[in-house]
């Protein structure tokens, strides 16, 4: 596909990137068979295709209108199309520009909007503001309507399978000869879901791994960047680098940096691209984005260890739910079935695995009539593949997926809190039958 750029465009970094990756495109449609909004809403428009001719049309100077920006807007911006793509169009990198020079050229949105976005930003990347938001919501959670109150657990985890209390005297597998790495704790983790951060520390713990955090990180910079608040995304990047750099660049240098949250992760991942074109932070972001890895990269390393202590022997199972960052963002797939299979715990997926529950973020939020249908057709083939494989839980690698999905019926938890109980009632075995 060959765009001839708009005079604005033309020698710009935006404008160039654009170009490029639409004259990837080849029309073939494949996308509009793996789009989530296609699916529901049958408009080309609202389909990858559809879109990328919008921000063709964008960056060939025509007239940019509200219509254009919704269509944009409508997008979960899952990447499943570019895991379908044949042509390898990066339509991640596109839909981020469009959307930016969509917002640029039409008139301010509504104030509603505004304040809802703001808020987003605002409420969301600050823990002191989120945390003290969420305790509150804990005091009140009987009054909440479901909506709401599906989006407070009441103890840091969705079900009394995971006991919180989890911190027994547990001694490492590893004494010797271990290793550090940095851990991103998130935004919103540890204020709704602090167990997920708290069960990778012990299980990582226990397999000879040192977790720490740098205090100065924080937000990965996801939730602006795709509010179009790119400045805003590109300043937490920066923020994070200057904050992981000492443990990077020191004596005693980490060995990755581990991510809880895949949506996270594919931000962190991406620090290379976004900052390329800064000269005082391309080279640390590309060091920063190799030495990002999802903790569903990190565990299959020690599988020999986990099956020395846990076995291969059959174990409760679960049905896994593939977040779209992890399979379309990060490429990952089949890695944490295959690890929990490995230790003896079956792993199902549920028919269209590969698409979108709807929670993308702040999406569930901004386009919550979408959003939800996606959640209910997705909780509809998750619920059948529940009740005919005897599963005892839900497990995802993305607490956006864990609470959007969460119903008192189904608990939704994080796929490392599975394997860290299963660690500590072995140890607790081991304990009983000692005395």
């Amino acid at each position: 596909m060959q765009t001839q750029l708009a005079p604005q465009f033309i020698n710009t970094h935006d404008g160039n990137e654009a170009a490029r990756i639409l004259g990837k495109c080849v029309h073939c449609g494949f996308c509009t068979a793996t789009c989530p909004t296609y699916q529901l809403l049958g408009d080309e428009l609202d389909g990858p295709r559809g879109r990328i001719y919008l921000i063709k049309q964008i960056a060939e100077g025509q007239a940019v209108t509200e219509k254009t920006r919704l269509h944009l807007d409508r997008c979960l911006t899952c990447r499943n199309c570019e895991t379908t793509c044949p042509s390898g169009v990066q339509y991640g990198q596109l839909i981020d520009i469009g959307r930016k020079w969509a917002e640029q050229s039409t008139a301010p949105r509504k104030s509603s909007e505004r304040l809802t976005r703001w808020l987003l930003k605002e409420g969301l990347t600050r823990p002191a503001l989120f945390n003290s938001a969420m305790a509150l919501g804990r005091l009140v959670r009987p009054l909440l309507p479901s909506e709401l109150k599906r989006k407070v657990p009441i103890n840091g985890v969705y079900t009394n399978q995971i006991k919180t209390d989890n911190v027994v005297s547990v001694a490492p597998v590893k004494q010797a000869a271990r290793t550090t790495m940095l851990v991103l704790e998130g935004c919103v983790q540890p204020g709704m879901l602090p167990n997920i951060n708290q069960a990778t520390q012990r299980v990582l713990s226990r397999l000879g791994v040192d977790l720490i955090s740098a205090p100065k990180a924080g937000c990965c910079g996801a939730l602006r960047y795709h509010l179009n608040d790119q400045d805003g995304g590109l300043e937490a990047a920066r923020r994070n680098i200057d904050a992981w750099w000492p443990y990077v660049d020191g004596s005693n240098p980490v060995s990755a940096i581990v991510m809880t949250a895949s949506g996270c992760g594919v931000m962190v991942k991406d620090y290379g691209h976004l900052l390329a074109q800064d000269p005082h932070y391309a080279a640390k972001a590309k060091r920063i984005s190799e030495l990002t890895k999802d903790l569903a990269e990190i565990l299959p390393n020690y599988t020999d260890d986990l099956v020395a202590l846990l076995g291969s022997n059959p174990k409760s199972g679960v049905v896994y739910h593939p977040p779209c960052t992890l399979q379309h963002g990060q490429k990952i797939r089949g890695k944490v079935e295959g690890l929990l299979e490995s230790i003896g715990v079956p792993a199902r997926l549920c028919a269209d695995s590969h698409l979108c529950c709807g929670s993308a973020g702040t999406y569930s939020v901004l386009q919550p009539a979408l959003s939800g249908q996606l959640r209910q057709q997705k909780l509809d083939h998750l619920q059948r593949t529940y009740e005919d494989s005897n599963a005892t839980a839900i497990v995802s690698a993305n607490i956006g997926c864990i609470t959007h999905l969460q119903q008192e019926k189904m608990p939704v938890l994080h796929w490392v809190e599975i394997v860290d109980q299963l660690l500590v009632d072995a140890t607790q075995a081991r304990v009983s039958e000692a005395a």
